[in-house]
């Protein structure tokens, strides 16, 4: 079957390619993703175009406290995504969040830097009284830079806790972390998912008025589903955010009966 509403087809100015679905910006490291982390293209159910931002690797993005040095590549990296006809672009970290503004301005398509996206939205539904817990990678390179790039009113009803402090999620410091990646970069999936329910569920218990969590990376994803089944709140990730970013350029048709 073929939609019915696309007959004559005519070129848009300067676009390259049609059909597309979400731009991605890849940090430019080597490591792999399971299904769900936004590296891994086949977990998601709509087209996925890759583009490495040169130069831009984790230390540079999240670790190194002088970032300006990234946004050149960045918004280069976006304005090819738009030009070859993506519909929308997000990105890989959640660190990318500090330029939520800028790449957003540089650009005419709808641009999701960061899962802390959805950390106001969480907030609203949660209400007042609760709280929306923000699991970061490393919570000690988050700045009020981060927060505010994304709308989050510091200060609000929000609490922030590391998953990989302490050395407690070895798994993912075997991918991402300098000088305790394996050669290759390498985990298992096992082990990764034990160790960050352990963490994940220790910081829903540490506060109890919680009522919903935000994942701030991009490699928990392929956990969250189970982290659910543990705690029984919402929880958003990239692939939440991916898939509403989607839903939003590219609106299905609804199928049904009366």
């Amino acid at each position: 079957m073929r939609d019915p509403n696309i007959g004559r087809i005519e070129a848009r100015p300067g676009q390259q390619a049609y059909g597309m679905g979400l731009g991605v910006i890849l940090l430019d490291d080597v490591y792999p993703g399971f299904p769900g982390d936004v590296r891994n293209a086949s977990g998601y159910t709509f087209p996925i175009q890759y583009e490495v931002v040169s130069g831009v690797d984790i230390k540079k993005l999240v670790v190194d406290s002088n970032k300006i040095m990234c946004l050149p590549p960045l918004i280069k990296s976006a304005q090819k995504l738009e030009k070859l006809g993506c519909r929308a672009i997000v990105a890989e970290c959640g660190y990318f969040a500090y330029f939520q503004r800028e790449v957003a301005s540089s650009v005419k398509i709808p641009v999701f830097m960061s899962s802390l996206l959805q950390v106001a939205m969480a907030q609203q539904i949660v209400g007042a009284s609760r709280v929306v817990g923000i699991l970061m990678a490393n919570a000690k390179h988050l700045t009020d830079h981060h927060l505010e790039s994304v709308g989050i009113k510091l200060g609000s009803n929000y609490v922030i806790g590391g998953a990989m402090e302490d050395l407690r999620c070895e798994e993912f410091d075997h991918l991402w972390t300098a000088g305790l990646r394996t050669n290759p970069p390498a985990a298992d999936y096992a082990k990764a998912e034990s160790e960050f329910l352990a963490v994940a569920i220790e910081f829903y218990k540490s506060h109890p008025k919680m009522g919903a969590m935000v994942l701030e990376c991009t490699g928990f994803p392929p956990f969250a589903r189970a982290l659910q089944r543990e705690i029984g709140i919402p929880i958003f990730s990239w692939g939440t955010l991916m898939e509403y970013a989607y839903s939003a350029v590219v609106h299905r048709e609804y199928y049904g009966h009366v």
